[in-house]
């Protein structure tokens, strides 16, 4: 038995995703990718029982600029995946990079009791997962 505690979804996500509106234009969504350096932005929730959205640089690049539609015409809603994969936070890491492969998601939102806490990607919880084995495998 390890002695250490399994690590969660929540000690790998990134805290406090960019939210943008779903009004917003493709444009603007672009725009904020680009100041903030991110590949996705979360698209919020018009009151508490909508669900919140996704939009990712592969949207944009599919479904605008591949269709040959203006960003500045295109409203986020438009393209957007919704509803979008969760994740507890408190849900133990081996478990959600099972569930994310599974299903073939790429992130998903975190929530604790439905409230948005952070945005976690499959990259970043492999790579935990394999330090976090090396780091057990160093002390036996």
């Amino acid at each position: 038995m390890s002695d250490s505690s399994p690590t969660r979804v929540g000690d790998v996500m990134t805290p406090n995703p960019s939210v943008i509106d779903g009004l917003a234009t493709v444009r603007q969504a672009l725009n904020t990718m680009k100041e903030q350096g991110l590949s996705s932005l979360v698209i919020d929730r018009r009151d508490d029982d909508d669900e919140y959205g996704l939009i990712t640089v592969r949207d944009i690049a599919e479904k605008v600029i591949g269709q040959n539609r203006s960003p500045d015409r295109v409203s986020v809603y438009e393209i957007m995946t919704k509803p979008v994969l969760t994740l507890e936070e408190r849900m133990v890491l081996r478990y959600a990079v099972r569930l994310l492969t599974r299903l073939g998601a790429g992130r998903a939102l975190v929530v604790d009791k439905g409230e948005l806490k952070g945005i976690v990607t499959l990259r970043d919880m492999t790579l935990r997962y394999v330090s976090d084995e090396d780091r057990r495998q160093e002390k036996t």
